[in-house]
């Protein structure tokens, strides 16, 4: 956005116009709402799909994890894809596919084909990352932490909403096949909004420029140091997914054999050796002088506030997993309930993120990121020491609380994202998320060899490492950022 169009003087914006800037969030939270939806919309149905097919306990669990696999390369390549051709063609295009593909799932016949489209269906994981470039335009710096917060917030809800409604939508249909229409249902909802939003929205307001990358294929960088640490980044989600596939192995759940094992460790290596080439390729500039002061960016930035995500975002997916078996071991209670009161860790999303964007707006992106890491480890410490002896109630109030300062923290991070480097928003949003998708691969794979106690011990204790990074090294974004425009002129972006 222009920086002449920056006269907005309110923190919160009015979120019952349905014109400009607002509709614009309306427009694309809800997007991102259903690709939650369609992301997560097998989870309630589990055990009537796992009653059709016949399922053993290690196939239902390779469904699960083959959902988030293919989330992590996604968000970047997604990433790469909005800032090159802009988020309204993007994620009209995504929305369009994964309608195809969750009508696909409902029409499965055999588990192989159950596991081939949700692996496939990995890919709607990244529906995230397209707001976050798109809001970035519209809202000024002083209003952006508080509407990518609404947009990641109420955006996110779309997974509780699935838990809440396809059983009954299901039931609704009823007979055997009920689940099928439930799931197709949110496919065909996916395919009529596509034409929606292509419809309804653009890419910048009127009169503003969408700043593109230089260079397509990896992200840019500006020195020598930021190149280094840059491909020390990408490693990894390389080794998350190495996570993934082991855990699909014969070691584990034994989907495939230990020659596709192999291969497919082969191909993630490969795969890194490629991008790190083509992230040479892309950044050979810098390594023949110094670039210009106008381009320059710390890519420092994008690294803590990809470590943010992982213990923020990260915790959560794996929290969000393991809470309803931990209250019902822990209390003795029946499975709904346990459900219904784990579910308020996912709940806290409507206000939580929000609130996180709007604190950082107001009193700091820095400063707020640290105090919600803070408050996220005491309160994983204080869910370490959670034992039988509670009371439920208390122990449902230490959950609530827990999760606030982890999605405000989310909100935080995100308030921050888009200040970095406008032309690369899509690509810093795409790597933060994969790195939510790392931290969930990685704190799952501590789960199973731990108890819960330690588990949330190890999560409090990477939040503390994170806020000290942050701490140490992280830079209030202050001033201006610097774009150049195609007649060469420049166009300076406030970011505080």
């Amino acid at each position: 956005m222009n920086s002449s169009e920056h006269t907005a003087n309110h923190a919160i914006p009015n979120l019952f116009s349905f014109t400009g800037k607002i509709k614009i969030l309306h427009m694309s939270w809800f997007a991102f709402f259903i690709t939650f939806m369609i992301w997560f919309n097998h989870a309630p149905l589990m055990a009537t799909i796992r009653e059709t097919f016949n399922l053993t306990s290690q196939e239902v669990k390779t469904l699960l994890i083959l959902n988030v696999a293919l989330t992590i390369p996604a968000r970047i390549i997604i990433g790469m894809l909005v800032d090159r051709y802009g988020p309204r063609i993007v994620y009209s295009i995504l929305l369009a596919v994964s309608g195809v593909l969750c009508m696909l799932y409902a029409m499965a016949d055999s588990f192989e084909q159950l596991a081939i489209t949700r692996f496939m269906m990995g890919f709607v994981g990244a529906g995230f990352v397209i707001g976050i470039r798109m809001v970035s335009e519209w809202f000024p710096a002083r209003e952006v932490g508080v509407a990518e917060g609404i947009y990641g917030g109420w955006g996110n809800f779309g997974s509780a909403a699935a838990a809440m409604t396809l059983p009954s939508l299901a039931l609704f249909y009823g007979g055997e096949d009920g689940w099928r229409y439930a799931i197709g249902s949110t496919g065909v909802v996916a395919i009529l909004y596509s034409f929606v939003y292509y419809l309804n929205v653009s890419n910048t307001p009127k009169g503003s420029t969408y700043f593109k990358p230089k260079k397509s294929g990896a992200m840019e960088v500006t020195s020598k140091g930021d190149l280094v640490l840059y491909l020390l980044m990408n490693l990894p989600m390389y080794v998350a997914l190495a996570v993934l596939n082991w855990k699909l192995s014969p070691a584990n759940l034994g989907l495939y054999n230990e020659g596709i094992v192999l291969l497919i460790y082969g191909l993630l290596f490969a795969l890194y050796l490629v991008q790190s080439f083509r992230v040479l390729e892309v950044n050979r500039h810098v390594l023949k002088g110094e670039v210009a002061e106008i381009d320059r960016y710390s890519f420092k930035q994008v690294a803590i506030l990809d470590l943010s995500y992982m213990v923020t975002f990260g915790s959560e997916l794996a929290v969000v997993s393991m809470l309803p078996l931990f209250f019902l071991d822990t209390f003795n209670i029946s499975a709904i309930l346990a459900g219904m009161l784990a579910s308020g860790f996912a709940f806290m999303n409507l206000v939580a993120r929000p609130g996180g964007g709007l604190l950082s707006d107001r009193f700091g992106r820095k400063k707020t990121l640290i105090i919600l890491l803070i408050g996220s480890m005491i309160g994983y410490i204080t869910l370490s020491n959670v034992d039988g002896t509670w009371a439920l109630p208390l122990a449902v109030m230490a959950t609530m609380a827990c999760s606030f300062f982890v999605q405000a923290g989310e909100g935080a991070v995100f308030a921050m994202v888009p200040l970095v480097k406008r032309r690369l928003t899509g690509q810093v949003a795409g790597m933060a998320g994969a790195y939510g998708n790392v931290g969930g691969v990685t704190f799952l794979t501590v789960l199973s060899f731990v108890e819960p106690a330690l588990f949330f011990i190890t999560i409090a204790v990477a939040a503390f490492v994170v806020m000290i990074l942050v701490a140490l090294f992280l830079e209030e974004p202050e001033g201006h950022m610097a774009e150049v425009l195609p007649d060469g002129t420049v166009e300076l972006i406030e970011v505080n």
